[in-house]
């Protein structure tokens, strides 16, 4: 990456403790404490009556992340290009799936079978805002949330796209979680713009880098930290929530990272592109 300057618009978040962009950058700056505390249940405000019966945990972690991020957007859903970032996607369906196939008869829920694509999520998200734009799914394990920034910031410099990179997982069943240790449900998502606008929060540059990866402030954020692949983004997102010039180190694969470097937007640069 040339470490173009890409502009950040808003943010969504829900994780433990952490439910809404809007209560957690308090926790996230230091203003509150942090309370480890379940995600109650969502309902998609986006998708129509149908499809909010049919999507699974899975694909409403991520809407309940990439709702919250768009509603603080000037950018129209639908014109934003979508990257969705999970390092598992759905493995309860896939437990499912893979125990009705051991059994006589071989019985596979129809909803089951149409959910266990990994690019579900993007798919219920593309019916609900009516969205045409480019749409990437990305798997890369522990190091999803960087890989997905990564391919969302390239979106924004190459294609000067206005990007939504939504990162997600959640806990797998016994015995997939006895070999996937995820400790948690939560979801990450960003608006990222080629030109500044009213509402921008930052400007980000990224580039590779061999830093080692930023902890959280905290020890209890640094432990939320490394219960999801998606919450590898707390130390950027601290950095944000703070409003000063920073920097984060992100994991990525083979003990590089994804540096990301944070300044203040210009009032003077204002551009709604």
């Amino acid at each position: 990456m040339s470490g173009s300057t890409i502009f950040l618009e808003s943010v969504g978040i829900a994780a433990p403790g952490l439910v809404g962009w809007a209560a957690a950058r308090e926790v996230l700056r230091g203003a509150a404490p942090y309370v480890a505390a379940e995600l109650p249940a969502y309902a998609p405000m986006l998708l129509p009556p149908n499809e909010r019966r049919r999507a699974t945990p899975t694909v409403r972690i991520a809407f309940q992340a990439a709702e919250d991020a768009v509603q603080a957007s000037t950018i129209p859903a639908a014109d934003l290009a979508t990257v969705f970032a999970s390092s598992d996607a759905d493995l309860n369906i896939i437990h499912r799936i893979s125990t009705a196939l051991t059994q006589t008869p071989r019985l596979v829920s129809p909803t089951d079978f149409h959910n266990s694509v990994h690019n579900a999520a993007a798919g219920y998200w593309s019916i609900a805002v009516g969205a045409r734009a480019p749409s990437t799914t990305i798997s890369a394990y522990d190091y999803s949330f960087a890989a997905g920034l990564a391919e969302a910031c390239l979106l924004v410099e190459v294609e000067k796209r206005n990007v939504l990179i939504v990162a997600f997982d959640l806990p797998p069943p016994e015995p997939l979680l006895a070999k996937r240790p995820i400790g948690c449900t939560a979801g990450v998502a960003l608006v990222l713009t080629h030109s500044q606008t009213p509402n921008s929060l930052a400007r980000l540059r990224c580039a590779q880098s061999n830093e080692r990866p930023t902890p959280a402030a905290s020890a209890s954020l640094e432990e939320l930290r490394r219960n999801n692949p998606a919450t590898a983004a707390l130390p950027l997102l601290e950095v944000i929530a703070r409003g000063q010039p920073g920097q984060v180190a992100l994991p990525r694969a083979d003990a590089a990272t994804l540096r990301v470097d944070v300044a203040l937007v210009d009032a003077g640069l204002v551009d709604a592109g």
